[in-house]
């Protein structure tokens, strides 16, 4: 590249950092926090239609709205996905298109054709995933016993004992709690129509299984036996232990975890229980759903969950990254709102870590039972970079807590220690999303970053930095888990490391780099089909986008790269800038259950490029900059 070249990048790379900057300023709100949008599918509004209906709270004008935001997600083939051009989703199909029933549509309309079409093609209600056949279990469209049981009594397991609810990840266990209870009541409510016609009649090809397969096959009937004829003292028993830790669990804005599968199971569990809908707990939970719901000339449609912490947390780094002067008051007042969101209490993670102080920063506006580590380690990276009242204890307290999250192995998962008992995928329940919270790379990267700069000596970041040296492929990527995918988790991991101390000439540093530069689109962007996840021919293959683009250059700039792929990376970012100073991204970045369940987390196509540009303009400011 020529001087004159390189002379454009950097006049168009400051450009767009400024207009970036503006834009983003521009979405912070009153009370000091940023929240983008964390668009996922048409599962949230199907299974919210669903849930009124099933509570007798289904109106007409909600039922109209959801309805026009599904159809306006429906693809040329009558289908619906999962993420952005991904494919076909059998599942979200079939409760997409019984949403739509519900909303008045005639299943001889061209798009329900269409749909049903597919749905047959693709196997029936009978190839569902499990979760989709309770939901129609509930309203007699599939038969209660033709589903793999879990009883309540699950409760009683001590939490050493094998698959008792601790050894499940905290999103799952919210979710098992209360689907034990609705199982046991095994509840029916009818429908203005039925589903016949989504029928094939044939069981779906199911590969016969061996060793803990065939095992809990075993359990399995032998539990569906049991629940022909359970004991009424012990049901009655764990019914009331699973109910009374549903309620310990609803957090301030009546929520549970803060995200859907859990609020809306513990919804009808308590529903089924007793709980009248003018109770407190559920006026509480059915009202929260509102700060969820997001209407607009597309129609109604719910958020998965909501992400202000790691949305402001990564805002304030951006700015900072940026050139903002540290006393601005947008990043000043983003501190105070964090500040004031430190959790003090203790959750379900203190069962692995019982003597460890309470500290951290959870995901979301009010979850204070689920602190999560990530989060910890982003507001911590931002927090330590700020002169504001209250701001070194909170650290300090943060710092202790997230080190002493640190699993057996040295590695760090997203919201328990050492939360890794395959055992528990194995279940015929489980045939949808992940179940279990190891550590994985892009969580444990963001740790090792913050205590380099908190902790540079402790062997939590030693054990941290050799976690994530032996979790390198082969190729010389690393594993996304909470990202799209080795482009987010090389991206996360190689500041880390060089942060940590690791030369950037050392060759695991250098077998990334490689990787990212094989990697690099031709039109000099990065991208990364979720497809990866289950096709391994996907690695690193996908149509460019911001955000990727943006972690590709974060880790080749903190590797000292001064390479045509970093001017070329720098250059798509400005060319590819809307006139607002965001980006456009349609294609889904964020992942919440590899292979499953996919984020499309708005602000990420923002703050990232930010970052990226920042880091690029002040490539030779002193690196204890944070």
């Amino acid at each position: 590249m020529t001087t004159l070249e390189t002379r454009n990048v950097l006049t168009g790379a400051e450009h767009a950092l400024q207009s970036a900057c503006d834009h983003l300023l521009g979405l912070r709100s009153p009370e000091g926090w940023w929240k983008g949008e964390l668009q996922t599918n048409v599962t949230m509004d199907a299974e919210d239609l669903l849930l009124r209906q099933f509570l007798g709270i289904r109106t007409e004008q909600d039922t109209a709205e959801a309805g026009r935001w599904i159809r306006s997600q429906q693809r040329a083939d009558g289908t619906w996905a999962n993420f952005h051009e991904g494919p076909a989703d059998l599942s979200t199909t079939v409760e997409a298109y019984a949403a739509l029933r519900l909303a008045g549509d005639p299943p001889d309309a061209a798009h329900m054709r269409a749909a049903r079409g597919q749905i047959l093609d693709m196997g029936g209600i009978e190839a569902s995933r499990v979760f989709t056949r309770i939901w129609l279990a509930l309203f007699g469209e599939w038969p209660w016993r033709r589903l793999p049981v879990m009883p309540p009594e699950l409760m009683f397991l001590p939490s050493w004992f094998p698959l008792n609810v601790y050894d499940w990840a905290c999103w799952a266990r919210q979710t098992i709690v209360p689907l034990t209870v609705v199982t046991a009541y095994r509840p029916v409510r009818g429908l203005p129509f039925d589903l016949a016609e989504l029928r094939t009649g044939r069981e779906p090809d199911r590969a016969a299984g061996g060793g803990w397969e065939r095992a809990f096959g075993v359990l399995d009937r032998a539990l569906h036996r049991y629940e022909r004829r359970p004991s009424p003292v012990l049901r009655r028993a764990a019914l009331r232990r699973a109910v009374n830790w549903i309620v310990a669990r609803q957090e301030a804005d009546g929520s549970w975890g803060g995200i859907q599968p859990p609020w809306v199971y513990s919804v009808m569990a308590l529903h089924l229980a007793g709980y009248r809908l003018d109770h407190p707990v559920m006026t509480k939970a059915i009202k929260g759903l509102d700060r969820f719901t997001i209407r607009d000339e597309n129609g109604r449609r719910l958020e998965a969950c909501q992400s202000p912490v790691w949305d402001t947390a990564l805002a304030v780094n951006a700015l900072l990254d940026a050139g903002t002067p540290a006393g601005h008051p947008a990043v000043t007042g983003a501190a105070d709102w964090l500040l004031r969101e430190e959790i003090t209490t203790t959750g379900d993670w203190a069962v692995r870590r019982p003597g460890l102080p309470p500290g951290g920063w959870a995901f979301e506006f009010d979850n204070d039972g689920y602190p999560d580590i990530d989060d910890t380690a982003e507001v911590i990276l931002a927090l330590r970079r700020l002169d504001v009242p209250g701001v070194r204890p909170a650290i300090e307290r943060g710092v202790r807590w997230m080190a002493g999250m640190a699993s057996s192995d040295g590695g760090f998962g997203a919201f328990d220690a050492d939360n890794d008992r395959v055992l528990c995928t194995k279940l015929p329940f489980c045939d949808f999303g992940a179940v279990i919270d190891p550590p994985s790379a892009d969580v444990t990267a963001h740790v090792v970053e913050a205590l380099a700069k908190e902790r540079p000596r402790s062997p939590e970041l030693r054990r941290g930095v050799v976690w994530l040296l032996r979790a390198q492929e082969q190729d010389g990527s690393w594993f996304g888990r909470w990202g799209a995918n080795h482009v987010y988790g090389t991206g996360a991991v190689v500041p880390a490391l060089v942060a940590a101390g690791v030369d950037p000439g050392h060759s695991s540093v250098r077998r990334a780099v490689a990787w990212l530069e094989r990697h690099q689109n031709d039109d000099g962007g990065w991208g990364e089909d979720l497809r990866s996840y289950r096709d391994p021919a996907w690695i690193g293959r996908g149509a460019s986008t911001a955000s990727q683009t943006a972690w590709a250059l974060l880790a080749l700039l903190a590797a000292g790269e001064r390479s045509p792929a970093v001017e070329n990376g720098v250059r798509w970012l400005v060319e590819h800038q809307r006139p607002d100073g965001n980006w456009d991204e349609p294609y889904f970045t964020g992942t919440g259950f590899p292979g499953d369940f996919y984020i499309n987390y708005h602000l990420y196509r923002l703050v990232f490029p930010i970052s990226a540009l920042g880091r690029y303009l002040r490539r030779d400011t002193p690196p204890d900059v944070r």
